[in-house]
């Protein structure tokens, strides 16, 4: 595809867009992290342990967050993408105010939930609402301002965190704070209000035309309410089969949605039964119920990837235009795996990076909040903004290839430079070493997320986004900190279980060096697969 006779400039109110969905972005992580950082705090308050800690952290979330953005993605695709990210920012904000009043683990686990859906729309949307004001060769610097929203909001999720719970137990020493409120309630309090305000701007922004940066007319959607409820009940198990059964599916679907689902609960049974021989860990109580969390664990992954294999069928059942455009990309298939997989590494270390610092260098709270929040949502704003302007002029000098060698460079050493950082003698050899690591680091998402969203139609990127973020969630938050967890539980050294993390590493970059070779020429073959 020419990008000659494309538009060249931004469209007017480009900068304000691109500012506002950059909010979003930093308000969704500030939201979603601050529980990291409150986590002492909490476990005090509601007499709960790590296991139900990292149930509300990753399990919780991870479920409905990777669940719900395939319908919302689809119906960001087709109805007002500027008033799905305003509605559902004042959802996760009101679902954010709803953990400074819980008193029990059940209405923090509600809380979690709601954030998990709410949160659903704000890549799906926001990605392609930008993406309709900015043209193609500048779609590397979006990525990168986003990318860097998003490194703002996880540093500040610590810092805020961290602080403003202090700044109140210090205040009311006593317990006599105002409702009796503690620390992290009213930290979360002060986490959801500026979304509130934020929403509002949002949902009075214009939204742009679909699909004229990128030269390709995209009518309106006559029914994008009724296809998202579609989507939602093709991938649900159970709804799934009444869909089959409406769209008339031929023996042979059927067969092989019901091998998959046999062939997941095996792989899943024999997961749950490895893990607990390597790591026997109590069983967690649930709603009355006594489970082991390997089964809870595996029972989350299982069902997500059930989930992702539902949407597929019912895809080339329903709209096959795009699963031809999906599924016949194998750059857009490479860039997911290689993004899920960085996202094992990027969760399984920064979920456990606070506690790491705390007790390996006898660092307090407060301390590791100031200095590594700060710290992290500097650098991550630093890499981005040098990776994504470096990433379009590389793509200028070769084509096709030039996004996926920056982003083969930040995965590929990255790994390596991760192992040095947690050998750190002190903590301040480890924060020199881990600024260097970051800024390396950081610089992987705007290359290739403007990969992958160029080898799909304008009308696809909400729900190519939400196929990336149900593989990249349930992979990387659904496993990552798990992972690491496990090894950590198992050797009694959470530096080793940090280091192991990166083993995926090679696999990695094995996947980059194929997309480097593909994506132009599965660009370029884009229409095609989209007219057959």
């Amino acid at each position: 595809m020419s990008e000659r006779a494309l538009p060249t400039r931004p469209l007017k109110g480009a900068a304000y867009a691109l500012t506002l969905v950059s909010l979003t972005q930093a308000m969704s992580l500030l939201d979603r992290q601050i529980l990291a950082i409150l986590a002492p705090d909490i476990k005090a308050d509601l007499a709960i342990g790590d296991a139900e800690m990292g149930l509300l952290y990753g399990t919780v979330f991870a479920l409905f967050y990777a669940l719900f953005s395939l319908p919302v993605g689809r119906l960001a695709d087709g109805w007002l993408r500027t008033r799905l990210l305003g509605i559902c920012l004042v959802l996760w904000s009101a679902a954010t105010g709803l953990a400074g009043l819980a008193s029990s683990f059940g209405l923090l686990a509600l809380s979690r939930l709601g954030v998990g859906i709410g949160e659903a729309a704000t890549q799906p949307a926001g990605t392609s609402l930008v993406y309709d004001y900015w043209p193609r060769h500048r779609r590397g610097f979006v990525m990168a301002v986003m990318a860097a929203a998003i490194a703002a909001g996880l540093g500040g999720s610590m810092l805020l965190g961290g602080v403003v719970a202090q700044w109140w137990k210090d205040t009311f020493p006593a317990g006599d704070a105002p409702l009796g409120l503690a620390g992290w309630q009213f930290a979360f309090f002060v986490a959801a209000a500026p979304g509130f305000l934020l929403a509002l701007f949002v949902y009075r922004m214009k939204e742009p035309p679909r699909g004229t940066m990128d030269g390709i007319e995209t009518p309106d959607d006559p029914a994008p309410f009724a296809a998202s409820t579609q989507v939602l009940g093709a991938i649900l198990p159970g709804t799934n089969w009444l869909n089959l059964a409406r769209l008339k599916a031929s023996g042979s679907v059927w067969r092989a949605n019901l091998a998959v689902l046999v062939a997941i609960i095996a792989a899943m049974a024999v997961l749950v039964r490895l893990a607990s021989d390597f790591s026997p860990r109590p069983d967690l109580a649930l709603l009355g119920i006594s489970i082991s969390p390997h089964a809870l664990q595996w029972g989350v992954i299982g069902f997500g990837i059930f989930v992702i294999f539902n949407l597929f069928q019912s895809m080339k059942l329903t709209d096959p235009q795009a699963h031809r455009v999906i599924t016949r990309s194998p750059t857009l298939l490479l860039t997911m795996a290689a993004g899920a997989l960085q996202s094992v590494i990027n969760y399984g270390i920064m979920g456990f990076t606070p506690l790491f610092l705390i007790s390996t260098y006898q660092l307090s709270m407060a301390d590791v909040a100031i200095v590594f929040g700060l710290l992290s949502a500097a650098i991550g704003i630093v890499g981005p903004m040098i990776s994504g302007p470096l990433a379009d002029r590389m793509q200028r000098r070769f084509p096709g290839k030039g996004r996926a060698y920056v982003a083969l460079f930040a995965m590929g050493l990255s790994p390596l430079i991760s192992l040095w950082v947690y050998s750190a003698p002190d903590p301040t050899q480890f924060y020199i070493r881990f600024t260097i690591y970051s800024v390396i680091l950081t610089g992987w998402l705007p290359p290739l997320y403007s990969i992958m969203y160029e080898q799909v139609l304008p009308r696809m990127r909400g729900i190519t986004t939400s196929v990336y973020l149900m593989a990249m969630t349930i992979l990387g938050l659904g496993t990552g900190p798990y992972l690491v967890g496990l090894v950590s539980d198992a050797t009694g050294n959470l530096g080793l279980a940090i280091k192991s993390i990166n083993l995926v590493g090679p696999v990695i970059v094995v996947l980059l060096l194929v997309v480097a070779r593909r994506a132009n020429r599965d660009e370029e073959a884009l229409m095609e697969r989209a007219a057959e």
